[in-house]
């Protein structure tokens, strides 16, 4: 076997920044797409968008000027003639590119102004000997700095050092059918010139469809793993004695529905056990998550535990605070807040309470798991709308409440619905429960697509509605005008309604506005003293207010399905028809006009979901970008559906008969990555 070659300090820097820090990881860092310099193929035969390498003399060699100093070449072969054109170039490829040199160029066709060019292709001096390569020529991600010829030096000496056992039991492996695994890394970094391109684009040649298994498995592994060390960890056991929770559910104006009921007992069996539950609640905007949390929140301060309720926004965390304030106050339990614009005098009162233990329910935004805060007895940590929070706030607040071994029970939710797909690959090592219904008396939301060339009927619409004694939403994706993005900005918006309306009484809000400021004008809005609420997407989630039935979203073809749907979930609260109007600025982007569709045909949250999915990938919905990490490099897991099925079963199998190989694909795949996975 070939000695390693030595990596200098510098590039193992830029390595670093490819998430490339043992030699190992180079054999994972698979190529992004492979040039065929296999063969030369005859100039007639380029049209614009195909990548060829042609071989022929340079005819014309000249430096222009403008509109900018170009280096212009035109290159000969027997059926014909293309440009090569250079915006940054050296001497040295000026003499390589010099008139009657024999070149090699291989490039993307496209039509420049003087026919079929290439755009800074690659070139070498060609010989009537020189010998052509036998391989697909691989193209990697990279970084500034870090050429392709040095990461294929790079990773042609690993795949000659670094050994590369396959894991995965022989006989199991013939029965699921997949490639070997040294071969199938050779392969894609090596691919033969017989291989069909497209098999390769795709990924569902058998060596990728084996990488993506082993990087599905890897993932499933580490979930199984969490979930059983889970169960072998000490969380208190908070036994369900029902006095405050009984006395709540006889208080409230309206009964849980069925789906509330069922989702309450999945949470009240989990915090009985003497392991921490970690349960994603899952229901669409307005199905009820707050009560059934509330239920959950007295289970754990029946038994003396503390709470943290956690809430990414201040609007939302606040709406928290008021509303179980409400509910709560009456049986004897005054909730704390805690957010980070309070003054200084009012956090250390707030730290002091949670600290002593005086409070047993703490409600805040990311401010409770700063450093300063401690608990007494922390049992039970809720986090809604999870999603928006990094991973390391999850953990950091997980970690508040550990005390001599013991954890806190954790609670998770949100109003993105997850995708059964999604839930299978992401959540396999958390419960989930899902309200599936909305309660009574919540009505259908009418959405209408409307263009930004009729905004002044708009106007009328939504002066009409705010006279008959409705309110309604104006909501912008800016707050200020940009000199880059054309879009309503809130504050304008807010001055043009202003003068449109001067019988209204018209409220702006944004995110950057005092807290207290934001709280008065929302206070306002939900007592009826204003109208009409001109605000920037803080509303997304947290606010209700059953009178308002009318919502504008201006430029909506700028948000994705989730927020959309967020937003239209603030109106029809009430008995009133609700009306949520989309107004877009044409010329619509293929992607905006797939969005719109999407919102406009669908109220289901679930089904919204699943095209989120589809159109954005997991990243974005999860909130996994905030790790920065990608969870899941290769595998698609819409499209790779029957992979993560196998994958979920031989995740079981491995652990439970190859206990040695399941360690080693986490070694292999995740390294110091799971524990990110169960935050």
């Amino acid at each position: 076997m070939a000695a390693p070659a030595k990596i200098p300090p510098a590039t193992l820097a830029k390595l670093s920044k490819l998430g490339i820090r043992h030699r190992a990881d180079l054999l994972l860092h698979l190529p992004l797409r492979y040039e065929d310099e296999t063969r030369i193929e005859p100039i007639e035969t380029a049209e614009p968008g195909r990548t060829m390498q042609v071989q022929g003399v340079i005819t014309q060699s000249e430096i222009a000027f403008r509109p900018r100093r170009t280096l212009l070449c035109r290159l000969r072969d027997e059926t014909g003639e293309l440009s090569l054109r250079f915006l940054h170039f050296y001497p040295s490829q000026t003499s390589m590119l010099a008139k009657g040199q024999k070149i090699r160029a291989v490039g993307e066709v496209r039509m420049g102004f003087h026919g079929l060019e290439m755009v800074h292709p690659k070139c070498s001096k060609a010989g009537e000997d020189t010998p052509l390569k036998t391989s697909l020529t691989p193209v990697y991600p990279t970084t500034a700095g870090l050429s392709q010829t040095a990461l294929r030096r790079l990773i042609a000496n690993t795949l000659e050092v670094i050994p590369m056992p396959d894991h995965l039991p022989e006989d199991l492996r013939m029965r699921l059918r997949l490639a070997d695994f040294a071969e199938s890394i050779r392969v894609l970094h090596n691919p033969a010139p017989d291989i069909p391109p497209a098999s390769l684009e795709d990924r569902s040649h058998p060596a990728w469809r084996r990488i993506k298994f082993d990087e599905l498995l890897a993932q499933q592994i580490s979930m199984r793993v969490h979930h059983l060390a889970r169960n072998a960890r000490k969380a208190p056991a908070l036994k369900a004695n029902g006095h405050y929770r009984e006395a709540l559910l006889k208080s409230l104006p309206f009964s849980l529905t069925p789906a509330q009921q069922k989702v309450a007992k999945e949470i009240g069996l989990d915090l009985e056990k003497p392991h921490p539950m970690q349960r994603l609640l899952l229901g669409d905007v307005g199905s009820g998550k707050t009560v059934v949390a509330a239920l959950a929140a007295l289970q754990a301060i029946e038994n003396g535990y503390q709470v943290a309720f956690m809430a990414p926004t201040e609007i939302l965390a606040e709406q928290h605070y008021l509303k179980l304030s409400g509910w709560l106050s009456p049986l004897g339990i005054f909730p704390v807040w805690l957010s980070g614009s309070l003054k200084a005098s009012e956090k250390r009162q707030a730290a002091e309470k949670i600290a002593s233990g005086e409070t047993l329910l703490a409600i805040g935004t990311h401010a409770l798991f700063q450093q300063q805060i401690s608990f007494h007895g922390l049992g039970l940590a809720i986090v809604d709308e999870q999603h928006k929070f990094g991973v390391e706030q999850r953990l950091a607040l997980h970690e508040k409440g550990k005390e001599k071994s013991i954890e806190p029970h954790q609670l998770m939710m949100s109003a993105t619905p997850i995708p059964r797909t999604l839930a299978m690959s992401y959540y396999a090592d958390l419960d989930v429960s899902v309200i599936d219904t909305l309660p009574p008396g919540r009505t259908p939301v009418t959405t209408k697509l409307v263009s930004d060339a009729r905004r002044e009927e708009v106007f009328e619409r939504v002066r009409s509605a705010c006279l008959s004694g409705q309110q309604a939403y104006w909501v912008c994706p800016l707050i200020e005008e940009s000199e880059t993005l054309e879009l309503q900005s809130a504050v304008e918006t807010y001055q043009q309604l202003c003068s449109a309306f001067p019988e209204l009484r018209v409220g702006l809000v944004h995110g950057r506005m005092e807290s207290s400021e934001k709280a008065h004008v929302m206070n306002e809005f939900k007592a009826g003293s204003l109208q009409l609420l001109v605000a920037t997407t803080v509303i997304e989630v947290g606010v209700d207010v059953p009178n308002a039935s009318l919502m504008v979203i201006d430029h909506a073809e700028r948000m994705g399905l989730a927020q959309l749907h967020q937003l239209r979930g603030r109106v029809g609260r009430g008995a009133r028809q609700s009306l949520c109007i989309l107004l877009y600025q044409q010329p619509l982007s293929e992607l905006a006009r797939t969005r719109l569709k999407v919102i406009f045909e669908n109220t289901d949250g679930f089904a919204i979901a699943e095209q989120d999915l589809i159109l954005r990938g997991p990243g974005e919905l999860l909130g996994a970008r905030q790790s920065g990490m990608a969870m899941l490099r290769f595998a698609d897991i819409d499209a790779d559906q029957d992979l993560l099925e196998q994958a979920r079963t031989t995740a079981d199998l491995l652990l439970r008969d190859h206990p040695d190989a399941a360690c080693s694909y986490l070694q292999r795949w995740m390294a110091k990555k799971h524990e990110f996975l169960h935050a």
